[in-house]
């Protein structure tokens, strides 16, 4: 109670309403339902790479979906990466969460894990404006109490149907091959692993992606899109850096 207590109190403070019941909210996305659609997603970011991620995606005229960390490599409000947060949704790029401190959340108690939650929630909001409706759990790791704590906070856990591999040890062009085999399987709808901390998948491994896909005949499109849902649960404007953006 105290956790949902201090929930309502944050957002107020904020400008937001508590968190309704979303449909979807705590259930565990594996797989995109739009067919004909391919959702690229980013993780543990903000970082360097998303720019040239972004360009090579809004080139192809596709978006892609980046799942941000609080504190993982860097801190999400600094100047460089909170620039980089608002420029990924300027450019029409989903946002969402991938807690604060990319911790495994199995080991958490209920306090422990809104906390995770809450945290880079309240970045998002103040950097980018938008409350998310979608978080991913650090290394795909979740029970029925992180389902529970995305239900009253109105999110959907996102994992993923293909492994770019990127976090793996998996060299660029064994990553590339990945993608083009999965191109010529065409599956009816992908949902992939990406990670925007990694220089070859942005350089390399993306630009190759986008194309074997397109040419495969698949929308590049967010995750909320390839699932037919809204992006966030509220957007609005960025806040102004202050006293409180620190990590």
């Amino acid at each position: 109670m105290f956790a949902i207590t201090f929930i309502t109190v944050a957002l107020a403070a904020y400008g937001f309403a508590m968190p309704t019941q979303k449909r979807g909210a705590g259930d565990v996305i594996r797989r995109c339902t739009v067919p004909g659609t391919a959702a690229l997603t980013f993780d543990d970011g903000p970082f360097v790479y998303l720019y040239d991620i972004s360009k090579a995606l809004v080139a192809a005229n596709s978006t892609g979906t980046f799942f941000f960390n609080g504190m993982n490599w860097g801190c999400i409000y600094s100047a460089d990466n909170a620039k980089r947060a608002k420029y990924a949704v300027s450019k029409g790029h989903q946002v969402a969460a991938h807690t604060w401190s990319h911790v495994h959340l199995n080991t958490l108690n209920w306090d422990q894990m809104h906390d995770e939650f809450w945290r880079i929630e309240e970045a998002l909001m103040k950097v980018t404006g938008t409350y998310p409706a979608y978080m991913r759990p650090p290394y795909g790791e979740y029970n029925d109490l992180v389902r529970e704590v995305a239900r009253v906070r109105g999110q959907a856990l996102a994992l993923w149907d293909f492994d770019s591999g990127d976090s793996l040890g998996i060299g660029p062009a064994e990553r590339k091959q990945r993608y083009t085999n999965l191109a010529n399987s065409r599956p009816s709808t992908i949902l992939a692993l990406n990670h925007e901390t990694s220089e070859s998948t942005a350089h390399d491994v993306i630009p190759h992606a986008i194309t074997v896909l397109k040419q495969a005949g698949y929308r590049l499109v967010s995750v909320a899109e390839c699932l037919g849902q809204p992006r966030y649960q509220w957007q609005g404007a960025p806040g102004v850096p202050d006293g409180s953006w620190h990590c």
